[in-house]
């Protein structure tokens, strides 16, 4: 049974609408400034997009810093509704070289969720703008109000664009009725303001039908391609190790079985011969099922069952691994076979000498493993090959995988899997 995610509405209370109008005159004073930079940067990527693609350089920083003032806004809602809004993180693409970090910034650029967050921050900025002349409006009728206090010192008391002359009978119920229609406007705008952010910065519920159906559709497809994959990897194993050294078994003990007679001295070395391969394939065997499962993973956790891979690696590995409680089986086994696959890519292609395991528990209930190796990079994505077959585990588990593998090295693999999975 699929959940879906409805936030709390804002309450409007004291400290809260406090807060949002304290907040709203802020922007109001810093947010016409933030615009007009990244105006700035538009004009200027824009303008010098033909002058050997210099603008390029501006519009990259638009991206970025319209990504850095949505992860404020984002941060601003949040901290003041407590919406649960999920922390702004920068996407990334799957793909390496250059053609990856274009895509990133494409990627970035249409981001819905960050257009979101920026149309909030300058709706936000329209209404500090609003308050900040409101509250001139208030201070003003605050001042017609106690003008009796100080009429021989001033004759009139500008409100808005108008003077008022203190001295006049109606001065100071003018004072008083503009100071609370300017306070009771503040007042909901503040509350608007909340209103709009909910609107804004959380999806409609139809929105967050569609991504969840998005997301385990992806999940799906990448558990079955997870298993063709390593279906595939099995009998490759099979086929080019096993296989051949088991018909090799054979062979021998049947050469044997003709000299036994004739030549029993032949035949014992053939047996000998036969009895060693034997063992060699039970060997292979046992590395392939534990390639497919481990037992320690499930016994003694995610932590060990990495000592015990770091130690059979054929590359010096350097383990660090901070994990303060289990995950789910999914999730530990998806990271396992991620870091496993990753070193076995490490011993195989890259040439590496060394490689460094890095497994964290962060913040949202996510488990997030690094492999680096200073090898020669340059790996790629191929379909069927470890890198694909580590980005469908990963999805699968409801996870994200990158790789960063320049030429010359060395060569990165991130994964970060829910916990809960």
């Amino acid at each position: 049974m699929t959940t879906t995610y409805s936030p709390p509405r804002p309450v409007a209370t004291p400290a809260r609408m406090a807060g949002a109008i304290a907040q709203l005159a802020a922007l109001g004073v810093i947010g016409p400034g933030v615009f007009a930079i990244l105006m700035t940067l538009l004009g200027l990527g824009v303008g010098l997009l033909p002058v050997i693609g210099i603008g390029l350089v501006f519009l990259v920083a638009l991206v970025y810093a319209l990504f850095a003032l949505s992860w404020l806004e984002n941060a601003r809602i949040d901290g003041l509704y407590r919406f649960g809004l999920p922390p702004r993180r920068p996407r990334r693409s799957p793909k390496p070289g250059f053609g990856g970090f274009l895509h990133t910034i494409w990627l970035q650029f249409i981001d819905p969720g960050m257009w979101r967050a920026v149309a909030n921050g300058a709706i936000a900025t329209i209404l500090g703008w609003v308050v900040l002349s409101l509250v001139g409006v208030t201070a003003s009728g605050v001042a017609l109000a106690f003008s009796p206090l100080y009429a021989g010192q001033a004759d009139a008391v500008r409100l808005g664009s108008t003077w008022i002359d203190v001295s006049t009978a109606w001065a100071v119920p003018v004072g008083i009725v503009v100071s609370l229609v300017a306070v009771a406007t503040i007042v909901g705008l503040a509350f608007l303001h909340g209103v709009l952010a909910r609107a804004i910065m959380i999806p409609s519920r139809e929105a967050l039908l569609a991504e969840q159906a998005r997301q385990s559709q992806a999940q799906r497809a990448g558990a079955v391609r997870a298993a063709d994959v390593e279906r595939t990897r099995i009998e490759r194993d099979l086929h080019d190790g096993v296989q051949p050294r088991l018909v090799s078994v054979g062979m021998t003990l049947g050469l044997a079985q003709q000299k036994i007679d004739s030549d029993p001295a032949a035949a014992k070395e053939l047996i000998a011969e036969a009895h060693t391969s034997t063992k060699a394939a039970i060997t292979e065997l046992r590395q392939l099922a534990r390639g497919i499962h481990t037992s320690v993973l499930d016994d003694r956790g995610l932590d060990a069952a990495l000592s015990a891979l770091a130690a059979r690696s054929p590359v010096p590995v350097t383990l660090d691994v901070r994990i303060t409680e289990r995950c789910a089986p999914t999730a530990e086994a998806a990271a396992y076979f991620v870091i496993a696959e990753a070193l076995t890519n490490a011993a195989k292609h890259s040439r590496a000498t060394e490689a460094r395991v890095l497994v964290r528990q962060r913040d949202g209930g996510i488990l997030w493993a690094r492999v680096e190796d200073n090898g020669i990079g340059g790996a790629r994505v191929i379909p069927g090959g470890g890198l694909d077959g580590i980005s469908n585990r990963a999805l699968g588990a409801g996870g994200t995988f990158t790789v960063d593998s320049p030429v010359g090295g060395p060569t990165t693999v991130e994964v970060s899997l829910p916990c809960a999975s």
